[in-house]
């Protein structure tokens, strides 16, 4: 089981986003996710962020959450993974969305796609992704959305990347399920319920035992919005979250409220007591 953190790249106070990746480290969580929307004039880059936190920390594993794809070339996309996780001593993830917020990305100069031009092109986008980390010289894949002719790939990452899909309806679930290694969703909020966490959780299954895989390899990450409570309550909260829906890493939102304490809890109070429940 891994805790991390979810961080807004918030520009606003660009020192204070900064501070709470370093306590992620600090403090002993395994993860920190940072979201991508390139559109929000507030936000940070987020390959900026996460190339900058990487050179001061040491051992927090370094997570998109999700990459927006729409406005990333996959196989600039590759590259600029493959390098950051060997400038970083393979602390790098890959979460991957299929792409939202259309009017933002047609805005940036992003092309404007259907729901199920967007799953293709997310798919095109994984192969390129797999090919370029695969250590071939050359990689042809020849889609209707990307496309790549002969490309030189390089460097290879320094272990290998896991692609996690932030996937919700059925046809992303399934394509989770075949071609990714992790499912990464977000619980609360406007996002997923609880109650349809289980039927998603059986897609994603079915979709690799299609494929010919075994569901148990594929890595189940749910970015939780907010914890309620008690801090000595949020053990319990989490454990239901692993053990009640099947998640193995957990990514825990942050509030606009001291929030570089309640890293300190989550890394020294609640991580060690949510593996003791667990």
């Amino acid at each position: 089981m891994r805790l991390g953190i979810f961080v807004v790249p918030d520009a606003t106070d660009a020192d204070a986003t900064v501070a709470r990746v370093l306590a992620a480290d600090r403090h002993g969580l395994d993860v920190v996710g940072v979201q991508d929307h390139p559109y929000q004039r507030r936000y940070l880059d987020t390959w900026t962020l996460l190339s900058f936190v990487a050179a001061r920390t040491e051992r927090v594993r370094l997570l998109t959450d999700v990459v927006n794809l729409p406005l990333r070339l996959p196989s600039v996309l590759a590259k600029s993974a493959a390098s950051l996780d060997r400038l970083s001593g393979g602390r790098v993830e890959l979460g991957v969305g299929a792409g939202a917020f259309w009017d933002g990305v047609a805005a940036m100069g992003g092309l404007r796609r259907t729901p199920k031009e967007s799953v293709d092109a997310l798919e095109e986008a994984i192969a390129i992704l797999r090919g370029f980390w695969s250590g071939e010289r050359s990689v042809t894949v020849a889609g209707e959305h990307y496309s790549v002719q002969g490309a030189k790939p390089g460097p290879t990452p320094a272990h290998p990347i896991g692609i996690w899909v932030g996937a919700y309806g059925p046809r992303m679930l399934r394509l989770t399920g075949r071609i990714g290694d992790g499912w990464l969703p977000s619980l609360g909020g406007s996002y997923l319920s609880r109650e349809q966490v289980p039927a998603m959780q059986r897609a994603v299954d079915e979709g690799a035992e299609v494929a010919g895989r075994d569901p148990a390899e594929i890595e189940r990450a749910a970015n939780v919005m907010s914890l309620e409570g008690d801090p000595a309550g949020w053990p319990d909260q989490l454990a239901r979250v692993v053990d009640g829906l099947g998640f193995s890493t957990v990514l825990v939102g942050l509030p606009d409220e001291e929030p570089l304490e309640v890293i300190r809890r989550l890394g020294e109070e609640t991580a060690p007591r949510l593996r003791e429940l667990l």
